[in-house]
């Protein structure tokens, strides 16, 4: 048996996009995730503004890490996502999902992200697939 750290742990070393991101796991419980990185000057739009698939991956990547921690490979069937501020370079983003739904072959799962000044910049949903497999 594979504990929710165990699971995530073996997840972020074969994850090279949430490495890139410089995402920190903060904590991890079954059917959680808490995870955390800071905005770099590469993450700017044409508008000066940091782009929105920042905060979405790492919403992304806050909700795999949920829906996949209890040992049941788990994929994105849908996602959605508002964005409620801007995201500056230096900004350090926090994601938190919370599980709301833990079915047989489906999940949802809510992710609040937000900024050092604890203001949420945006809101993340996301469905997803349960396969039945193992992941390790």
């Amino acid at each position: 048996m594979h504990t929710p750290q165990q699971v995530v742990t073996h997840m972020m070393e074969n994850d090279l996009f949430s490495q890139w991101l410089g995402i920190t796991v903060i904590d991890i419980k079954e059917g959680y995730s808490k995870i955390q990185m800071t905005v770099r000057k590469e993450m700017i739009n044409g508008f000066g503004i940091v782009h929105g698939g920042v905060a979405f991956s790492l919403g992304d990547s806050a909700f795999a890490f949920a829906c996949n921690n209890r040992n049941v490979l788990s994929v994105a069937l849908d996602t959605a996502i508002n964005f409620l501020k801007p995201v500056h370079v230096g900004d350090v983003l926090t994601a938190e999902a919370k599980e709301l739904h833990n079915g047989k072959s489906t999940g949802l799962y809510h992710i609040t992200i937000t900024n050092q000044k604890e203001h949420v910049v945006a809101m993340f949903k996301g469905t997803c697939y349960r396969t039945g497999k193992p992941m390790l």
